[in-house]
């Protein structure tokens, strides 16, 4: 929106920058700035940024020295100190940004607010110092660091000292990293050079306005270096979040709630006030007498049903404040993959799973429910901040298998596979598992590497496709049936094996008959494992973690089946000469 020359004056109509047309200021106010014609987000203020996201009353202004002034004596077509003085008297502001303590949604962060209105919301020495001070702060007493970013890039009047802010931001971030407080950034129009490769886009959460634009070069210094058209959208939010760079798009109206619902399960458990957990007896069969003895083969028919509930119909029915997360910030978003934070009877974790659909365009829409290596590196990137802040991992296992094509074998997918399983077993927070209906391969394992491993009672997990290994052993496709037989895939045998520590059973009719009741039971059955796990050092988790892998295929290991637990006999120290 364009404001009026004379800003003493109340302007009764203000003027779209994107549709051109008039809007009462009144109504504009009523939408924060948004044009109710085209929703194009005007841009706002530091102070109206304040006033849009802290629970109103709690800002306290943070004290923060004035930095020096034009050290360089810097002179384009006016001084450097002229320009500071006009913006200053026009802002009221010393710089480009604000910073405060306050509150959103209860819980109590630091955040700085960047003011485009000041020289283009450049990043100078004063910035610099203002969200290290702010970061230092949130890190001494423990808050969430907010920012909400609006900058054109690195202060060119300050030289070499501009630049250099954003290595001591990245640093300032670092520690908070170190220290398990999170971090979010917000990503308003625009977002550019210095300010998009430093402290913008290092927080764990990047949650940008609708059409806010971000990258490190802007599109006309692109396009003539390249000398190509530039894609539609190019370094809008919405092109950021599809290309992995964003978390979430938030429409104004509704960034407040967003930062809530993330707040409310990365923030410190100090400054959240936790619910109670809510009890329910555990069905789960840890026993193989106890899990019907299914036909391997109408298990793999049943498994593959349609109608049965997806990750993200689980996760609508048993997570409250669900906010799901999207990118893993190298370039991709892998649409299979579905994960984000949210609150699991009253517990903040982190949710993953793999996502199919009930329909054939969904079903496209989720490439079938097979992951590239995008979706693995953005699982990854969700445990690395689970990790950091303390929560535990919940991940829903529903995949014929990793994505088998050139993309994405061009883009590492079994280096991204194999990542995710070393990571795993270094995490240092419970993982609890659940195969939610199909586990194929490596593209299940790469999700299922944990403390607690649960199938439902009509899921299936195996190495290879029954037709997979039909085509490859008995090259015949019609021997699917025989070889699901002799995978040992459905759920009896996969307790019987200790690959799997537990099975939730379904209703009768299976999931897809009752979604409710079945989700109500695997709540029964995570809800106390976390508990159980949450309680274990972390020297004791990662033991145990470790263990439970390391039996299979052992020969001098035993495991009761369906214990759970690992019974360990004794080890030679070293291998006898003869076998070396």
């Amino acid at each position: 929106m364009t404001a009026p020359a004379d800003t003493t004056a109340v302007a009764a109509w203000w003027l779209c920058d994107h549709c051109r047309r008039p809007v009462y200021a009144k109504r504009l106010a009523r939408s924060a700035g948004v044009c109710p014609e085209c929703g194009h987000h005007r841009r706002l203020s530091a102070r109206e940024r304040l006033d849009q996201l802290l629970d109103p009353g709690s800002a306290d202004l943070l004290s923060v020295p004035r930095t020096a002034d034009d050290a360089l004596g810097f002179t384009d077509t006016r001084p450097y100190h002229e320009r500071l003085a006009e913006a200053r008297e026009r802002t009221g502001l010393d710089d480009a940004a604000i910073a405060v303590r306050g509150r959103i949604g209860g819980v109590e962060v630091a955040l700085v607010a960047m003011e485009f209105g000041f020289m283009g919301g450049s990043l100078s020495g004063g910035v610099g110092e203002l969200i290290t001070l702010t970061a230092e702060a949130a890190l001494t007493e423990r808050r969430p660091l907010i920012i909400v970013c609006a900058s054109g890039g690195a202060r060119m009047q300050e030289g070499l000292i501009s630049l250099m802010q954003m290595a001591k931001t990245s640093q300032a971030l670092l520690a908070l990293d170190e220290a398990g407080i999170a971090t979010v950034s917000v990503i308003t129009d625009p977002v550019y050079g210095g300010v998009a490769a430093s402290f913008a886009t290092l927080c764990d959460v990047i949650v940008a306005e609708p059409g806010a634009r971000m990258g490190f070069a802007g599109p006309r210094v692109i396009e003539r270096t390249i000398n190509e058209r530039l894609p539609e959208n190019f370094q809008r939010a919405e092109f950021l979040r599809e290309h992995g760079q964003v978390d979430v798009v938030a429409p104004r109206g509704e960034l407040r709630a967003t930062l809530t619902r993330l707040l409310g399960a990365l923030a410190p458990a100090e400054h959240v006030e936790q619910e109670e957990p809510h009890t329910a007896d555990s069905v789960l069969l840890t026993d193989p007498e106890q899990v019907p003895d299914l036909d391997p083969w109408q298990a793999v028919r049943l498994a593959r049903n349609l109608e049965r509930p997806t990750a993200l119909d689980y996760i609508g029915l048993l997570v409250e404040d669900f906010q799901e997360l999207h990118g893993d910030r190298l370039g991709g978003d892998c649409p299979a993959t579905v994960g984000g934070v949210g609150l699991f009877g009253g517990r903040p974790v982190m949710v993953i799973g793999q996502q199919k659909g009930h329909t054939a365009a969904a079903l496209r829409e989720r490439n079938f429910g097979m992951p590239v290596p995008a979706g693995y590196r953005k699982a990854a990137r969700l445990m690395r901040l689970a990790a950091k802040v303390g929560i535990p991992v919940l991940t829903l296992v529903d995949t014929s298998g990793a994505y088998p094509g050139v993309e994405a074998e061009r883009g590492g997918q079994a280096v991204a596979i194999a990542e995710n399983l070393r990571l795993m077993s270094g995490l240092p927070v419970p993982i609890v598992t659940v195969i939610v209906s199909e586990g194929g391969s490596g593209g299940a394992l790469g999700l299922a590497v944990a403390d607690r491993v649960l199938a439902l009672s009509n899921a299936v997990y195996s190495v290879i496709s029954p037709e997979g290994c039909a085509a490859i052993l008995w090259r015949d496709p019609d021997a699917a049936p025989l070889a699901a037989r002799e995978l040992g895939l459905h759920a009896r045998e996969l307790l019987a094996q200790g690959v799997v520590d537990g099975v939730v059973p379904e209703p009768e009719g299976g999931a897809q008959s009752d979604h409710r009741t079945t989700a109500e039971r695997l709540a029964g059955a995570v809800r106390p494992l976390l508990e159980e796990l949450t309680e274990l050092t972390t020297d004791q988790l990662l033991a145990r973690r470790r263990a439970r892998f390391r039996v299979f295929g052992s020969s001098d290991t035993a495991r009761p089946p369906g214990t759970g637990e690992v019974v360990r006999c004794p080890r030679p120290t070293a291998l006898p000469p003869s076998t070396l």
